[in-house]
């Protein structure tokens, strides 16, 4: 099997040795694999890597960087998706580290018969300092992130969306390229069209890979927000990919906003029964996620870092909301 394995960057020049070096290891027949790597347009020795990378060859089919001038994810899956050659298309972000079976257990996966498949991914940080395991711990927590399965192991079974899909070509040929108006949900719409399709989406407990979690809080909360931003904005274009669970921080902030409205006309009591639930539910959520860790000096500031990454998550939904129609508007325009 055929397999076309896909990295799409944008200044990752942190990152790509660690990826590429997982792609040499891997135990899967270099002479069944072409890498396809697209460039977003980056401003730093990104693309000077690619092409090192490149010409070493390892063996593989080909290796081929293309540019991907809108600089958007969904232009860039697009790109390499209309570049690929293989039965089986792999996708992976660049800030990610997989293991050396990981497309030899994607190409079983398949071969038993699924037509999608993907597993389990933890989150792993770069530097073993107290900021970045408190970071992390939110970060892993499915109250400072989601519920999405492939953050935990849930064994075998079928799900909405997986994390480092593998596809067959045939997927793609007749469900039809990513959105892309959409920066930040492409995977959700495109999940939701292949389950209209009919087909099922495998979670796999024997694939496994890792995503870098962010490495400091500025970046971590700008993350947030841009999902809840980028949330906002595909109500206008596909509600239906998206799960109430999208919309919680949401909920929250309008809970904010409401509580407050109220408590300034002397309403106080909607506002002491929210924030007491929720400081009561953030701190032992805290105490559950750092018990039987060690324990550093800043997992003290976990309940606000879930509080931070909340307010900025709902925001951003906000925001998303507020700008929907006119985004959706101008959007449509252009194409």
């Amino acid at each position: 099997m055929i397999v076309s394995f896909i990295i799409i960057a944008y200044n990752e020049e942190n990152t790509l040795k660690d990826v590429f070096r997982n792609i040499k290891n891997q135990d899967y027949p270099h002479n069944l694999v072409e890498i396809i790597l697209v460039d977003g347009m980056s401003t730093d020795s990104t693309r000077e890597k690619m092409r090192k990378f490149s010409e070493e060859q390892n063996n593989f089919i080909r290796i081929v960087i293309k540019e991907n001038t809108k600089k958007t994810l969904p232009c860039g899956w697009n790109i390499a998706l209309k570049e690929s050659t293989g039965d089986l298309i792999i996708r992976i972000d660049a800030h990610s580290i997989i293991p050396n079976n990981f497309i030899s257990k994607n190409v079983e996966c398949i071969k038993s018969g699924e037509k999608i498949c993907g597993g389990y991914r933890p989150n792993i940080i770069d530097e073993e300092t107290h900021l970045k395991q408190t970071l992390l711990l939110a970060e892993t927590s499915m109250f400072g992130s989601s519920i999405a399965p492939y953050r935990r192991n849930i064994g075998n079974s079928y799900v909405k969306s997986v994390f480092h899909g593998a596809y067959s070509r045939e997927v793609f040929e007749k469900v039809g390229y990513y959105n892309e108006l959409l920066d930040r949900t492409e995977d959700n719409e495109m999940h939701y069209r292949m389950r209209q399709h009919g087909y099922k989406i495998c979670f796999n407990q024997n694939i496994i890979s890792y995503q870098h979690s962010r490495n400091n809080i500025k970046k971590m909360l700008k993350q947030k927000y841009l999902n809840g931003y980028w949330i906002g904005l595909t109500v206008g274009i596909c509600p239906n990919c998206l799960s109430v669970y999208h919309f919680i921080p949401f909920l929250f902030i309008l809970g904010i906003i409401t509580t407050t409205f109220m408590a300034i006309f002397g309403q106080y009591t909607l506002a002491l029964v929210m924030w007491s639930t929720y400081i009561i539910v953030n701190i032992l959520i805290s105490i559950l996620t750092i018990k039987n860790k060690k324990f550093s000096i800043t997992n003290c500031i976990l309940p606000i870092l879930f509080l931070l990454l909340h307010v900025s998550y709902g925001i951003g939904t906000l925001i998303g909301l507020i700008k929907m129609p006119s985004w959706k508007k101008k959007s449509y325009c252009s194409l």
